[in-house]
């Protein structure tokens, strides 16, 4: 197939998935209300297809762009504190682009969320809060998606938990070096699962 054809089959691809979550889950409208998928897709398949693309995005950006850079001692360096700097020679780490897109999401009325949380947060902000969330972030260290139930301000929500893994040397050196860890924080070595993933889409 010539390289246009791809390129162009390759974007309607893109564009189809990202046009998912708010296809199939529907939105709010004004009153910010989530509505329930009127297509009749199961919403545990459209979390797993949600999960798919971001997984393959952080992993992009994770292996080639932060491990590079790391290895080839280039003057732009990943780094926790990127944002105060002023000399343009930082970037944010993985998890951070992660969340930083979670926020924008979140902040929107597209009927789902999603974000980071561990057993073992280095960021306050990704521990486990509710009872489902602690029962699910200890489920997926078998290595198998935790899904369950539960309602907030009246809506009841599918809660998706996906483990989040080593993917790349840089996230493992990372948590293994990283001083705010605690004494009952584990080695991470590539492919552990070092928290997970929680989806949220309303029923």
């Amino acid at each position: 197939m010539p390289k246009q054809k791809m390129w162009i089959a390759g974007a309607a691809c893109l564009a189809a998935v990202a046009a998912v979550p708010t296809v199939l889950v529907g939105c709010g409208g004004s009153s910010g209300t989530a509505q329930a998928a009127p297509s009749g897709i199961d919403p545990k398949k459209v979390a797993d297809m949600v999960h798919e693309v971001m997984v393959a995005d952080r992993t992009v950006y994770a292996k080639h762009i932060v491990t590079r850079l790391k290895k080839e001692a280039s003057p732009i360096t990943p780094d926790e504190y990127w944002n105060e700097t002023t000399d343009g020679t930082t970037i944010p780490l993985p998890a951070q682009v992660f969340r930083m897109g979670a926020e924008i999401v979140n902040g929107k009325d597209v009927g789902f969320s999603y974000s980071l949380i561990s057993e073992w947060p280095l960021n306050p902000k990704h521990t486990p809060e509710s009872d489902i969330e602690k029962e699910g972030v200890k489920a997926i260290q078998n290595g198998e998606p935790f899904y369950g139930t539960e309602t907030i301000d009246g809506q009841e929500y599918l809660v998706a938990i996906y483990g989040d893994k080593a993917v790349a040397e840089a996230c493992w050196v990372c948590h293994n070096e990283h001083p705010n860890k605690g004494e009952d924080y584990p080695e991470f070595a590539e492919g552990d699962v070092m928290g997970g993933i929680i989806v949220r889409i309303p029923m």
